[in-house]
């Protein structure tokens, strides 16, 4: 394979890649260190922005790399003038860095808080599994913060063991299968566990519940059927905005 190398262009490249990451880096330190570690939306509007400055300074040598440093200079400052006026203006924080939103408060689900963070029951189940919960029964209040993590503040009884609780009562525990899923019966997994229909729904009956009011019904590995509702709004006032 022959490459017809044009080395004025590739030093023009290496050059501009340089001035790219010289500026990048001081722009960052203007930021900061929160531009790097939590990203909230506009953060990540103006980290993806910057970087396409930035690589279009780089690789079109038809450019004026003037011009690319100025477009990341210019993008750099308001977000750092962003940050500053955030630190002042509580509604001006809200409105550029967002706010937490409670989608589980005392183990209950708070539905219409799914569709502020674009959340579905699978999303809020995987991210609950990856912070090491596995039953929902376990949790006191889950919140999804303004950078998008979810914060998990598990109940008094589920909270780990100290050495003052070296004689407390052990309690079996193991994974739940799934067997309703916003408002649908989980049919496989109700025959993984040698159960059926007419056992689910006389649970439902006797506990007065339809399924299409259930967003999540679970069984634990004692045979418990947990059932939880779509509620509509948090009870407790909102302080964390």
């Amino acid at each position: 394979m022959n490459f017809n190398i044009n080395y004025s262009e590739l030093l023009n490249v290496v050059f501009r890649a340089l001035i790219s990451l010289i500026v990048l880096f001081l722009i960052t330190k203007l930021i900061g260190k929160k531009q790097v570690s939590q990203l909230s939306l506009f953060d990540y509007v103006i980290g993806i922005s910057i970087g396409n400055f930035a690589a279009e300074m780089t690789i079109n040598l038809e450019s004026e790399e003037l011009y690319g440093i100025i477009a990341v200079v210019i993008f750099g400052l308001i977000a750092y003038l962003v940050s500053l006026i955030s630190m002042k203006s509580m509604k001006l924080r809200r409105f550029f860095m967002g706010t937490p939103t409670i989608i589980i408060e005392h183990g209950e689900f708070l539905y219409d808080s799914f569709y502020k963070v674009r959340y579905d029951i699978n999303d809020v189940l995987e991210q609950c599994r990856i912070k090491g919960y596995y039953d929902i029964k376990d949790i006191e209040y889950a919140i999804v913060e303004a950078n998008g993590e979810l914060s998990i503040l598990s109940k008094n009884e589920s909270c780990p063991a100290t050495k003052k609780d070296v004689n407390a009562k052990i309690v079996r525990s193991g994974l739940t299968a799934n067997v309703i899923i916003d408002g649908k019966i989980m049919y496989r997994n109700l025959k993984e566990i040698k159960k059926d229909v007419t056992w689910l729904d006389r649970e439902l009956k006797i506990r007065g519940k339809d399924v299409k009011d259930i967003l999540l019904g679970t069984v634990d590995i004692n045979n418990n059927l947990n059932l939880y509702e779509k509620i509509k709004k948090s009870k407790v006032l909102d302080v964390l905005e």
